[in-house]
């Protein structure tokens, strides 16, 4: 079964993980001086915050799969509806390893299926963060139903293979 994911970059992460444990009625299940995230079982959502963003707000949406072949037959679908579509292997972002798949909706809104593969110690790979690139990876793809290409977001997102990930 699927899981709904949704990143929300915020200003003050303690008064935002003070909010939303108060709203969940549960602690993070992950919590790191810049991130934290509830995987909550009611209602069945992947929630994650960072302070990583200069632009506070919805950083983007996303499918969690729980294996490989749910992954396979959400990239095949997403495929067969947007041909700018962007896939990442073995991704390190958010503190975990992750298979993805990258779409934008018709607004401009960011869209990732990912398989989680494992969990690791550090928001992103270091090489990217020496490299400059921050933010979270949301890459700059074409709308759906749209011919022009934009920037999602806001004009710091970085595109996949950059440090900071949801």
């Amino acid at each position: 079964m699927k899981r709904l994911h949704v990143h929300i970059s915020v200003d003050n992460l303690n008064e935002s993980i003070r909010f939303y444990s108060a709203m969940f009625n549960h602690q993070p299940t992950v919590q790191k001086e810049d991130y934290a995230k509830w995987m909550l079982d009611d209602p069945r959502v992947n929630f994650a915050i960072s302070n990583k963003s200069s632009q506070f707000g919805l950083n983007h949406l996303g499918i969690q799969a729980e294996n490989a072949e749910e992954l396979h037959e959400m990239g095949t679908r997403l495929q067969q509806l947007q041909t700018d579509i962007e896939e990442e292997s073995n991704a390190s972002c958010c503190y975990a390893k992750s298979d993805k798949y990258w779409v934008t909706d018709p607004q401009g809104i960011a869209w990732e299926t990912f398989h989680t593969l494992d969990s690791i110690p550090v928001f992103g790979e270091k090489k990217q963060v020496e490299q400059g690139k921050g933010n979270c990876c949301v890459p700059s793809l074409t709308p759906a139903n749209s011919n022009d290409k934009q920037i999602l977001q806001n004009g710091t997102q970085c595109a996949p293979g950059a440090s900071k990930c949801c």
